[in-house]
């Protein structure tokens, strides 16, 4: 991810705004961007269908729950303000790519930026080492990423079908199969990631980042109920479910109109 900031960096001061008029581009087809100097220029809130991608899709970027224990058992004596720590730092990095990333990926192609970023730098930098250098690194990075991810789902899912059932290998093997397949299906027939990005964001992550957890809190806790952390619980849920329902709303609404 440090990679491909800089690279997005660099390349906001490789590629003009607006384009020349002897620009090549990849395909005859697309549609040239920034064409003239109006399109320059940076709106600091644009709203449009697009936009109900936006929430979904930060809120997936920072769906690391799977992630959280195992973490936690491998610090050198793990204690909760060790784990909040590391967390605090994690989620700060990660702030400050994605924010970086997105701000100098607008800030080239402002309006005719690309739901992928890289699409954007194929279009007028046609066969770029640097791009493709970007790519293969990312492609490395989810690669290995996907088997720490499909540990917790393949054994959720186990627990969920077939209990406490003894361990078997049949069971173990088709329920990777089917995960893995379910995977590769969806990448290779969904047209657009931010469609992913915008259902499971509205949904499975709307969940895991603000309805769970204020639930579980207003479960166990012990707090009043005008109390300000039980409140804060209770807007985290309400703010979840509304975002969440509207999002997604909004998204199938945007694919009814489109099609």
């Amino acid at each position: 991810m440090l990679y491909f900031t800089a690279v997005v960096v660099v390349k906001k001061y490789v590629i003009p705004c607006p384009l020349p008029n002897n620009i090549t581009v990849s395909s005859v087809s697309c549609q040239v961007s920034n064409s003239s100097t109006a399109d320059c220029t940076a709106q600091l809130f644009v709203l449009s269908r697009k936009s109900a991608y936006a929430i979904p899709t930060m809120a997936f970027s920072f769906l690391c729950h799977t992630a959280v224990l195992p973490i936690y058992c491998e610090l050198d004596r793990p204690t909760k303000a060790r784990m909040q720590r590391v967390t605090n730092i994690s989620i700060s990095l990660s702030f400050t790519l994605y924010l970086v990333s997105a701000l100098f990926g607008y800030l080239t192609f402002y309006a005719q930026v690309d739901t992928e970023l890289l699409h954007g730098y194929d279009r007028y930098l046609p066969r770029d080492v640097v791009v493709i250098t970007v790519r293969l690194a990312i492609l490395l990075s989810v690669v290995l990423t996907v088997p720490l991810i499909h540990f917790p789902a393949r054994k959720a899912a186990i627990l969920l079908l077939f209990g406490s059932r003894p361990f078997s290998w049949w069971i173990h093997s088709l329920t990777t199969v089917c995960i893995l397949g379910v995977v590769l299906s969806l990448a290779v027939f969904v047209p657009d990631i931010r469609n992913v990005f915008g259902v499971v964001g509205s949904t499975t992550s709307s969940c895991l980042l603000f309805v769970f957890p204020g639930l579980f809190y207003l479960k166990i806790s012990t707090q009043r109920f005008r109390s300000l952390d039980y409140i804060g619980a209770a807007f985290l849920v309400v703010f979840g479910v509304v975002v969440g329902a509207l999002s997604l709303t909004l998204i199938i609404l945007t694919w009814v109109q489109s099609s």
